[in-house]
C-alpha cells in the first residue's frame, strides 16, 4: 500500500471514508493487468465487457462483472449466462478487502462492524473512458448491506456522495485521485451517488492506462455469506 501525505485521509460523512493513494502505482498496474486479460479472456462471450442498456439510455461505462454478474433484464445477480460462467473474483481483490475495510473504519468507525466478517463475492469494474460520468444511482443490488469498496485507477473524477431519500442536496464531492480508496457503509450505504465528470490526462505514468479512469467496487452480495473456514 502507499498512503499520500499531501492529502489526509478523511471521514467525508458517517460511514464514509476517503483514503487519498492508498494504493501504490505498482499495484495499480498490477491491477489494470490482470483486469485486462481477464477482459481479453472473455472478448466475444455473454460475460464480456459492456456498455449496458438502461431505461434511461445506454451508459457511457464499461462494465466486467467478477464473481457474480448483475443481470439487468432480470434485475438479478447470475452465475451464468448461455452457459458461460461468470469470471472468478481475482484473489488480489478479496486480498485486499480487508486491509481496506480496517483502513477505512479507522477513518469512519460505522464500518468497524464489517471490518472482519466482510465476504468479497464479487467486484464490478467500471471503465470510465474521456468525457464520461455516471449519474446519481443507489447500489440497492445486494442482499448485504455491507459496505462498498471502491478503488479508483487513472484519470482524476469528481465523485459525489448524496442522501438516503433522493438525488438533491445534500452532497458531499469528493475529488478521487488514482490510487484512492473510498468506502461507504452503515447510514451512507443506501445514499445516492455518482461520478459528475472525469478530468481527462490528470492520470500517474505507470498506472497501467494511457486514458480514462477504472473504478473496482469490491462487495458482499448475501447477507448470510461467510467466509471460508
Amino acid at each position: 500500500m502507499f498512503f499520500d501525505v499531501s492529502r489526509p485521509a478523511v471521514q467525508v460523512a458517517p460511514g464514509v471514508a476517503h483514503l487519498p493513494g492508498w494504493l501504490s502505482v505498482s499495484s495499480q498496474e498490477a491491477l489494470v493487468s490482470a483486469v485486462r486479460e481477464v477482459a481479453r479472456a472473455y472478448a466475444g462471450t455473454p460475460m464480456a465487457m459492456y456498455r449496458p442498456r438502461l431505461k434511461s439510455g445506454q451508459m457511457s461505462v464499461h462494465q466486467l462483472h467478477l464473481g457474480r454478474f448483475w443481470h439487468y433484464e432480470t434485475y438479478r445477480y447470475v452465475d451464468n449466462i448461455e452457459g458461460t460462467r461468470v469470471p472468478p473474483m481475482l484473489e488480489s481483490l478479496r486480498e485486499l478487502a480487508f486491509p481496506a475495510l480496517r483502513a477505512a473504519a479507522e477513518v469512519a468507525p460505522e464500518l468497524a462492524p464489517w471490518a472482519e466478517s466482510f465476504v468479497p463475492e464479487m467486484a464490478l469494474v467500471n471503465y470510465y473512458p474521456p468525457g464520461s460520468g455516471m449519474g446519481m444511482h443507489v447500489d440497492d443490488f445486494e442482499e448485504s448491506l455491507a459496505p462498498v469498496i471502491s478503488l479508483s485507477i487513472g484519470d482524476e473524477a469528481l465523485f459525489r456522495m448524496g442522501n438516503t431519500e433522493n438525488r438533491n442536496k445534500p452532497w458531499d464531492d469528493v475529488l478521487l485521485g488514482s490510487g484512492d480508496l473510498i468506502v461507504f457503509g452503515g447510514p451512507k450505504r443506501l445514499a445516492y451517488h455518482g461520478v459528475v465528470r472525469v478530468n481527462d490526462a490528470t492520470l500517474p505514468e505507470g498506472c497501467g492506462l494511457r486514458e480514462g479512469r477504472i473504478n473496482i467496487t469490491i462487495r458482499q452480495v448475501d447477507a448470510r455469506a461467510s467466509l471460508c473456514c
